[in-house]
């Protein structure tokens, strides 16, 4: 015998100021994209009329950057929108194919600066350091004003994701300017290469990062920080009742959103909705998983022959 209960979460539970924090952190992040974008054309522009491969190099960095800041914004607005007929999961995964596609174009950008700025090394070449540092000094503060904007909104996970990168941009933004600052005083443009290549490493680690979470999401990978085993053992040892798990699947359609489903044995004399309920408590207090499909069963698994499912109990 098996019987099947499932949990979504209705709009009648989220308050006033859930919706007025939700707005006022999608204000900001908005904000901080239009300024983060907006000036990242300038810092490529400039990059190229003053031949300085660092400034270009935070143009990129930038440009990762402002896409974080929109794609946050973007997960923001469509955590509002249902799902429909055509996706029966709603939107949310449009972000994270945007993320890993732009962590492809960065790593592209991040070759280009790296063959560029050995070749320049090999051959320095001449470049305007005033207007670079001038404009790699608007940079920071273009920088320092995003994250004055989006610290204290920070109770948001995509907020706090934006900030990070806001963060990172701060140092490239300190790069260039160095770079600017020696060429400036000194003459030595190898200061120029050898700084694009520091901003071109910091570019590289964010731009691997989101590739590597952006693929998990998209291969259907279990979420980052969670264990089966772990989530097996605890609740099929911490749930009354419950005297297995198995078919035990986890994913996620954005970092921000686990999902999971699972087969529960469950003793002849307990209740299955009393059982389900305890499954989903142990489920969001210990896992951080607020939504999961659960089956329940008193006898041999009606899914077996499942290749997908990973087995822990001999029903499986």
């Amino acid at each position: 015998m098996a019987t099947g209960h499932s949990h979504s979460h209705g709009g009648g539970g989220h308050d006033h100021s859930h919706h007025h924090h939700a707005g006022a952190s999608e204000t900001v992040l908005l904000r901080a994209f239009l300024l983060i974008a907006g000036f990242m054309g300038v810092e490529a522009v400039a990059g190229i009329l003053t031949n300085s491969l660092v400034l270009i190099a935070d143009a990129g960095h930038m440009f990762l950057d402002a896409t974080a800041l929109g794609l946050a914004w973007y997960s923001l607005r469509l955590s509002r929108r249902e799902q429909d007929d055509k996706l029966s999961y709603g939107y949310h995964r449009y972000q994270v194919l945007a993320a890993f596609v732009n962590a492809l174009s960065m790593l592209a950008l991040v070759a280009w600066i790296l063959i560029e700025a050995v070749e320049r090394l090999q051959e320095p070449q001449g470049l305007l350091p005033v207007p670079m540092l001038i404009v790699a000094a608007l940079g920071l503060a273009v920088n320092l004003l995003a994250f004055y904007w989006l610290h204290g909104k920070d109770d948001n996970a995509a907020v706090r994701s934006a900030l990070l990168h806001v963060l990172g941009d701060l140092l490239g933004s300190v790069a260039a300017i160095a770079s600017g600052i020696v060429i400036y005083l000194t003459g030595w443009t190898y200061a120029d290469p050898l700084l694009a290549l520091l901003v071109a490493a910091i570019l590289l680690r964010g731009t691997w990062r989101v590739l590597r979470e952006s693929s998990n999401i998209l291969l259907e990978g279990v979420p980052a920080g969670l264990n089966l085993d772990d989530v097996r053992r605890v609740l099929s040892t911490e749930v009354a009742g419950v005297t297995a798990v198995h078919h035990l699947h986890a994913w996620a359609l954005t970092p921000e959103r686990p999902l999971l489903t699972l087969h529960a044995d469950i003793e002849p004399e307990q209740d299955a909705v009393s059982v389900v309920a305890s499954l989903k408590a142990v489920l969001t207090e210990r896992f951080g998983i607020d939504h999961s499909t659960i089956q329940v069963e008193y006898g041999d698994c009606l899914d077996h022959a499942d290749t997908g499912s990973n087995h822990a109990s001999p029903h499986g």
